[in-house]
């Protein structure tokens, strides 16, 4: 499963979510959103966990716990939305 970590403050590194995360199961990967030209934390990022149940329990665990100074929003990933092309005719 996917899991959205919003919230995030700049400090924040991978080893940080890394520890949190194991606390419930196992961290396949790990992703922190970077600006491209600054490479500065924009906030947020991803951790994927194979396991279902064990995702679930982090995702309930770490919602709206503290980590450095700041409150962590923490869901499982929403699919991206497609836009609905519309074919317009000339008349």
């Amino acid at each position: 499963m996917n899991i959205y970590i919003g919230n995030l403050s700049h400090e924040v590194k991978e080893d940080d979510l890394q520890n949190a995360f194991e606390a419930y199961g196992h961290v396949k990967g790990i992703r922190l959103i970077r600006n491209r030209y600054s490479g500065e934390s924009r906030g947020f990022g991803f951790v994927e966990m194979p396991i279902k149940a064990e995702a679930q329990s982090a995702i309930e665990g770490l919602n709206g716990t503290i980590l450095n100074n700041k409150t962590l929003k923490v869901n499982e990933t929403r699919p991206l939305r497609t836009i609905e092309r519309r074919s317009y005719r000339r008349y």
